[in-house]
């Protein structure tokens, strides 16, 4: 663990603060033995506190570092929601017509496990460019999501639409010589937002409803389709 300057961290000079009156005063040890234990302590302390921080995508644009941190602590907490899902789904879909349910379900948690470090490469490649695509590049996205337009229908249909509405913006704004790195951010930071409500809607039907009807089950099944749809959205946004 990387030392840190607890002048950083008053939290840490508190508890180095605390030990050194607990200490003299109540334990009544000498102060020169107490000092460096204090010392120590906060020393201590400002680390673990340093260690606990999102480390820093060093993007030299204050805006977009912290959208894009904001959008890694939503990743991280989607991981642990979807292993929490998934543990759930194993222990509650255990007959054999849930079998497509539960394949569905491990599928789309299993990939969301990955995202996290996705983003992490997603920041370096923002690291090297004003723009993480060029309008082109972005003009061969949206032509690709248009193409899943037309074979998709219903709510996968839906989110397909808010994503090809959201790359026209960015293309518009590299069209005007904008960087739109924060733009396509805050597109992927909705994606995750949505992929995350749609996990947590599923999870709490997982447990509401009965498993031993097909409505029900076939309820589940849709959102579970949802949930694959917007995983693949998120998917399609952190890979060039």
């Amino acid at each position: 663990m990387k030392l840190a300057n607890p002048l950083y961290y008053p939290i840490a000079v508190l508890a180095g603060g605390i030990s050194l009156i607990v200490g003299v005063r109540f334990v009544q040890l000498p102060s020169v033995i107490m000092l460096p234990v204090a010392a120590g302590i906060a020393a201590a302390g400002a680390s673990y506190l340093g260690y606990r921080e999102p480390k820093s995508f060093n993007l030299k644009n204050p805006e977009l570092e912290r959208e894009l941190q904001g959008v890694k602590t939503s990743a991280l907490a989607l991981l642990k929601q979807a292993n929490e899902l998934t543990l759930e789904a194993k222990r509650l879909l255990t007959d054999t017509f849930h079998v497509e349910l539960l394949a569905a379900i491990e599928i789309s948690c299993d990939r969301a496990v990955e995202i996290p470090a996705k983003i992490d490469n997603l920041a370096q490649r923002l690291q090297g460019s004003n723009a993480l695509l060029s309008g082109s590049e972005l003009q061969q996205q949206l032509t690709q999501v248009q193409q899943k337009i037309k074979s998709s229908s219903g709510v996968a249909k839906q989110h397909l639409d808010q994503l090809a509405a959201s790359l026209q913006r960015n293309i518009n704004l590299a069209q005007e010589g904008q960087d739109i790195r924060l733009a396509q951010i805050v597109s992927l930071s909705t994606q995750i937002q949505d992929y995350a409500g749609v996990l947590q809607r599923l999870q709490t039907k997982l447990h509401t409803a009965d498993l031993t009807d097909s409505e029900q089950i076939n309820q589940l099944q849709l959102l579970s389709e949802e949930m694959v749809s917007l995983q693949e959205n998120v998917y399609f946004l952190v890979q060039k």
